[in-house]
Parts: C-alpha cells; sequence; structure tokens
C-alpha cells in the first residue's frame, strides 16, 4: 500500500496559503492552527491535511482515530485524497479494525476522481481478491489508468500481470517494458525484476552484465532477492569474475532476511569451504534455517548431513525423513542422495 502525498499547492484562501508556506517552513505549529480553523469551518482540503498531520504525526502528537475523522469529513465532501486516506486505514487497519471491504469502497471513490493512488491498490485488491471477488482483468485495467499517469506502483503491477500472463496474455517484453520505468524510478522489486530478466533471457537478450548492474542496484536498497541474485553470479562467474567471498557476503545478507535459497546457498558454502573456512555446523545451521521453510532443496542437503555426522548428530532416521520430504517437495537431488546412502535400510 502506499502513503499519502500531500497538495501542497492546493489553495482556497488567504489562510490556506498561510498554512502551505508554514509547511514548506516546516512550522507545524502555524501550520497546525491555520488548518484547525479552516477544517472547522469545513473546507475540505484543510480537513484532508489536518488528518494527514495526525496521521504522520507531524506537529501533533500521532493519533490514527484523529486522522479518520478529519479524513471522513473531507472524504464525505469528495476529497479523493482523504477518500484514498480512508483506504488505506480501513486495509491498514491506522484507527479502525481491518477491513477490506471498507477499503475496496474507499479507494473505488477515488479512482473514480482520477487519484493514481487509489487506482494502483484497486488494481491490487482485485489481484488479490481482498475486499473484492479476484479479477484479474479489472486489477489490469486500474493498474494500466494508474501507470498512465506515471505511477511506479502500478507500472510494476503491470509487469507482474504481464510476466504471469494475468488478465492478459503473457508477455515478457511488455512485462520487462514496465519494469524497466520502474526501475528507472528506483524501485527495487522491479530492478530486481530486471535482473532476473536479462540473467534467463526473458523479454530481452541474456546479459549477465546487465544483470548484475540491476541485482546490485536492488541490492543495495536491502532487497533479499538481488543480494541473492548478485551471490550466484559472483559464485558462478556470471556478469563479473568468480569471487567465492563476495558470494558469501551477499548471500549472507539475503539469508540474515530469511531468504531460504541465499540460506541454501551459504550453507553449502560452508560445507564446501568456498569464500570461508570449512564448517559442517555452520552449514548445518543455515541447511535447517532453509528447511524450516519448507525449501527443497536444503533438506537433501541436511540428509546428507544427519547420515554422515557432519556437523550434527548422525541420525539415519532423520536423514530418511528430510530426503522423502524433499523429493516430495520437487528436489530431484534428493533422490540420488537416497540411493547414494541406501536410505530405503533406516
Amino acid at each position: 500500500m502506499f502513503s499519502i502525498a500531500i497538495c501542497a499547492t492546493c489553495t482556497t484562501g488567504d489562510d490556506l496559503d498561510d498554512e502551505v508556506t508554514a509547511y514548506k517552513k516546516g512550522d507545524y505549529k502555524t501550520e497546525l492552527k491555520l488548518l484547525q480553523k479552516e477544517a472547522d469551518k469545513g473546507n475540505a482540503v484543510a480537513q484532508f491535511r489536518l488528518g494527514v498531520m495526525y496521521d504522520d504525526g507531524k506537529g501533533v502528537v500521532q493519533d490514527y482515530k484523529e486522522a479518520f475523522k478529519w479524513y471522513k469529513l473531507a472524504a464525505d465532501q469528495g476529497f479523493a485524497g482523504a477518500q484514498f486516506g480512508l483506504g488505506l486505514m480501513y486495509a491498514n487497519g491506522r484507527g479502525v479494525p481491518k477491513n477490506y471491504k471498507e477499503a475496496f469502497k474507499w479507494y473505488k471513490l477515488a479512482a473514480n476522481q482520477g487519484h493514481a493512488g487509489a487506482q494502483t491498490n484497486l488494481g491490487a485488491m482485485y489481484a488479490k481478491g481482498r475486499g473484492v471477488a479476484q479479477d484479474y482483468k479489472e486489477a489490469f485495467k486500474w493498474y494500466k489508468l494508474a501507470a498512465d499517469q506515471g505511477h511506479a506502483g502500478a507500472q510494476f503491477g503491470l509487469g507482474l500481470m504481464y510476466a504471469k500472463g494475468q488478465g492478459v496474455v503473457q508477455n515478457y517484453k511488455k512485462a520487462f517494458k514496465w519494469f524497466k520505468l520502474t526501475a528507472d524510478q528506483g524501485h527495487a522489486d522491479a530492478q530486481n525484476n530486471l535482473g532476473v530478466m536479462y540473467a534467463n533471457g526473458r523479454g530481452v537478450p541474456k546479459d549477465y552484465k546487465e544483470a548484475f548492474k540491476w541485482f546490485k542496484l536492488a541490492a543495495d536498497q536491502g532487497h533479499a532477492g538481488a543480494q541473492f541474485g548478485l551471490g550466484l553470479m559472483y559464485a558462478n562467474g556470471y556478469g563479473v569474475a568468480q569471487d567465492y567471498k563476495e558470494a558469501l557476503k551477499w548471500y549472507k545478507l539475503a539469508a540474515d532476511q530469511g531468504h531460504a535459497g541465499a540460506q541454501t546457498n551459504l550453507g553449502s558454502m560452508y560445507a564446501k569451504g568456498q569464500g570461508v573456512d570449512h564448517n559442517y555446523k555452520e552449514a548445518s545451521k543455515w541447511f535447517k534455517l532453509a528447511a524450516e521453510q519448507g525449501f527443497a532443496l536444503s533438506k537433501c542437503f541436511l540428509a546428507e548431513m544427519y547420515i554422515n555426522g557432519h556437523g550434527i548428530k548422525r541420525n539415519p532416521s532423520m536423514a530418511k525423513k528430510m530426503a522423502k520430504e524433499g523429493y516430495e517437495a520437487g528436489a530431484d537431488y534428493c533422490k540420488d542422495v537416497w540411493e547414494k546412502y541406501n536410505l530405503t535400510n533406516y
């Protein structure tokens, strides 16, 4: 969901002109005084801005219930920004119990007035089936309206729909186009997705150097998937000189955020002594963390640790259990482990 942007250029009188000046100066005390005066007169713009102050806790103690009150007064007058604000509050349970149907109602009112943030969130609700029956075609429609206004979140949403073929025929070239527009605005998820598309040659010719570039931009923003992607590139020498220490560094950053693939690969590096001293105990720790998330391949590796007693107490029955679960979850390597160690006998 998205945050509220103050319309600092909307004016309806001298007092609000003065309020805008106070806002730009960071003089929240004066701003609050002027807004309160106009809001009490029923001025929708002032009511909305007062709601924003209470929502953000700027110049006042943060108070979601008070924010809701002022948004509601402005929204009932048809003010789109306030309708969007109410949608956010219902969607996130701020100041009111979480209620997706109510969120949908208020987003729709604002979206029908052309509010890009509301159109984007409406698209997301249709895509996820929150507060309304799931409908990818409707999701696409609302994302497109907002995307055409330059809204990064909506452009990203369109990219996902084209990439997955939801509500539209799957088209990686069009997915790339929308992700690129979003990525150029600094959107980390879109930057990561560009990295994936360049790495796999989807919608564009395969180009590891470009993949590395986009992964790096997203990884520097703390994106776990992109950090994992960089780890893969350094580990395999894709688009960059092979460097196990760098691979280890990026896997660790992603693993610490709970990325199961990174946890598994980090475990493998400790088990093989790549970029770090050989350490079975540390390897088993990371395999376990990934396995607890249901990551199939990590269970195969963990099965090997259990059967050999590497970094963990030898336990053939657990080895058998892990190998079976991993194979059933789609990791073919677990079949190799099963046959190599003849786990049927345990």
